[in-house]
């Protein structure tokens, strides 16, 4: 039988593979047919089984393809081309951060998978620095410098993956320490449909926290309808949207736009993130954020906006 390969541990089936890389079994199958990749193994029942190094080139190719790119146009590129197109995505619109000593021990620490040292070194920096600034200042740019590394072959997957669930699970304990706002603005955090991407959207939560405000987060991927409905159904005053620089220019067009057009004058929308502050067709009148610095001085605009409450 064609691709017959004995050593079926090295590969993942059809419905394996499809969670580990985003990619439908359909898509897969197409695939296959119309350009020759992937090429999967055949067990000795005829079921496809798809070989490590090709999940890898799979998953490199939806992200592309996520970004924009026609599979017809990428498919049959080495790795190492799909790394620096990726690469040349995450940069556009954010400005590389200069890399001091700190941050240059970071990246090291996650291209060994030293999960000890990584996460003792972090720690370091949130006590070193504040809550605020370990946001801004370290998490931010080590993000860029995180997705760089991996560009050039020099961060595995699973080493990423490592290091984002290691930032994620700190500031959330860290957010169990700031008092639970009570007070206005309260702020719906999300990420549109296809955003798979939440560390962004939780390093804003740490912030807007920080200024006093009521958080409620939706998580990732929540349907625009949905979001405008909890909106209503929970007094909320900003739709808060993190949109990464994987983001699909036409879906976040499309869905920013249709949320604008819904959403009653009251309820604000700010969009942030280097997927946002690079479209050039969204609607006037958002409030768009290109730097997570600009969130406090937000917040304040915000709250001098408001009316006076009256004295009893």
């Amino acid at each position: 039988m064609d691709n017959l390969n004995p050593t079926e541990g090295l590969a993942q089936g059809i419905s394996a593979t499809e969670q580990e890389t985003g990619l439908s079994k359909d898509i897969l199958r197409v695939w296959e047919k119309r350009y020759g990749f992937p090429q999967p193994w055949r067990n000795i029942h005829g079921e496809r089984l798809y070989p490590t190094e090709q999940i890898l080139t799979l998953q490199l190719l939806k992200r592309l393809t996520d970004c924009g790119h026609r599979p017809a146009k990428i498919i049959g590129l080495g790795n190492p081309e799909l790394r620096a197109l990726l690469g040349e995505h995450a940069q556009r619109g954010t400005a590389a951060p200069v890399p001091n000593a700190r941050l240059t021990e970071l990246v090291a620490s996650i291209g060994r998978a030293s999960v000890d040292s990584l996460r003792q070194k972090l720690e370091w920096a949130l006590l070193e620095s504040g809550l605020a600034r370990f946001v801004t200042d370290v998490v931010a740019p080590l993000n860029i410098l995180v997705g760089d590394a991996w560009s050039r072959g020099e961060i595995e997957v699973y080493e990423e993956h490592l290091y984002t669930e290691l930032v994620q699970n700190m500031l959330r304990t860290a957010m169990h320490t700031i008092p639970p706002g009570t007070g206005r603005p309260r702020v719906l955090l999300s990420t549109l449909p296809g955003e798979v991407h939440g560390l962004g959207l939780l390093m804003v939560e740490t912030l807007l926290c920080l200024e006093g405000c009521r958080c409620i987060s939706l998580g990732l991927q929540t349907p625009r309808a949905d979001i405008v409905t909890a909106a209503r159904e929970q007094d909320i005053d900003i739709i808060a949207l993190s949109v990464s620089a994987l983001a699909r220019p036409q879906v976040v067009e499309e869905s920013i736009s249709w949320l604008h057009n819904s959403l009653p004058t009251t309820i604000e929308l700010w969009v942030g993130g280097s997927g946002a502050v690079q479209k050039p067709r969204l609607p006037a009148g958002l409030a768009l954020f290109g730097a997570l610095e600009q969130i406090s001085p937000a917040v304040t605009d915000w709250r001098t906006r408001q009316p006076a409450t009256p004295q009893p």
